[in-house]
C-alpha cells in the first residue's frame, strides 16, 4: 500500500507543487530592533530568524588573531529552537551538537565569501541564525535569511549568497519518460524523509578579474542515499535556477524595505 506522499498525482507533489516549484516565500527585514540587522524568512512552514551584530571590536578568542588579520572576522552561530520540531517533539540541545557546528561553519564560509572583509580590518561581525520551525531545506533558508540580515545591518557585501535545495527520489513522483528519477526543488520535511538524496547548494559570487564576475557554488552537504557523480552537474544547474528565482524575491524584499525606510526617514525630518 502506497503512503500518501508516494502517490503520483499527475506529476504534482503531495502539496500540489510542480517538481521544480518553490514553496511560498515571505521575507521581512528589520524585525529585531535590538540587533544591528535582522531578517525573518518563511519558506513554506520553515521559519527562520537571523540577526547581525557589528562590526565591533573582537571578543574572546578572536582578540589574539585580530591583531594579525588585515580582514574582518566573521562569527556564525546556527541553532534550532527547542520547539522547532513542533509541539509533539522537543529538541534537547538547541546548539552545540555536531550538526549545528557543521552548519555554523558552512554558514561562515558562505558569509565570508560575500562580505567585503577588507573594509572591516580588526573588527568582528556576529551572525546568529535561529530555526524557529523546521519543515525542510532549513540550511538554505538560513543562508538567505543571513544575507538579508547583513543588508539590513548595512554591511558591505559583494553580492547575495543564495541557497536552494534539490532532492532526487524514486518514490516521490516516480520516473519520467526516460526512466530517470524526477528531481524536486525546495523539499519539505515529508519529502526529505522519503528514501532520497538531498543536496543543499549555495550560489556565491566569485570575482574572476576586475571586470568580470561569475557565480561559484558551494555544495554544502548531501544527505540520504548515494548519488552517482555524473548526476551532480544536472542537479547543480536546476538548483541554480531555483537560486535565480529566490534572488528575484530577495531583490523585491530589499527594494520594499528600502522604500519603507526612505519614507520613514523623510517623515522624521
Amino acid at each position: 500500500m502506497e503512503s500518501e506522499f508516494d502517490i503520483n498525482q499527475g506529476g504534482l507533489r503531495a502539496d500540489g507543487r510542480r517538481p521544480l516549484e518553490l514553496r511560498r516565500i515571505r521575507m521581512r527585514l528589520g524585525v529585531f530592533t535590538q540587533a544591528d540587522g535582522s531578517a525573518y524568512v518563511e519558506q513554506g512552514k520553515t521559519k527562520i530568524l537571523a540577526t547581525v551584530y557589528g562590526p565591533h571590536q573582537p571578543r574572546g578568542k578572536a582578540i589574539s588573531s585580530s591583531t594579525k588579520d588585515v580582514k574582518g572576522i566573521v562569527n556564525c552561530q546556527y541553532s534550532s529552537a527547542v520547539f522547532s520540531f513542533g509541539a509533539a517533539e522537543r529538541k534537547k540541545k538547541p546548539r552545540g551538537d555536531r550538526k549545528s557546528q557543521e552548519a555554523s561553519q558552512q554558514l561562515r564560509h558562505a558569509m565570508e565569501a560575500i562580505i567585503n572583509l577588507e573594509l572591516f580590518a580588526r573588527s568582528q561581525i556576529d551572525i546568529f541564525v535561529e530555526i524557529l520551525q523546521m519543515d525542510g531545506s532549513e540550511f538554505c533558508v538560513a543562508v538567505n535569511a543571513a544575507t538579508l540580515a547583513l543588508i539590513d545591518a548595512g554591511i558591505s557585501i559583494k553580492d547575495y549568497a543564495i541557497g536552494c535545495s534539490i532532492t532526487v527520489s524514486d518514490s516521490l513522483l516516480g520516473e519520467d519518460d526516460d526512466g530517470q528519477c524526477t528531481e524536486i526543488l525546495d523539499a519539505n520535511w515529508v519529502e526529505e524523509c522519503c528514501p532520497s538524496v538531498t543536496l543543499s547548494i549555495v550560489a556565491l559570487p566569485k570575482v574572476v578579474d576586475e571586470t568580470e564576475t561569475k557565480s561559484s557554488v558551494i555544495l554544502t552537504h548531501g544527505s540520504g542515499q548515494r548519488l552517482h557523480l555524473s548526476k551532480l552537474e544536472p542537479l547543480r544547474i536546476k538548483a541554480l535556477q531555483g537560486c535565480k528565482d529566490i534572488r528575484t524575491i530577495i531583490d523585491e524584499a530589499v527594494k520594499n524595505h528600502l522604500e519603507i525606510f526612505s519614507i520613514a526617514t523623510a517623515l522624521d525630518k
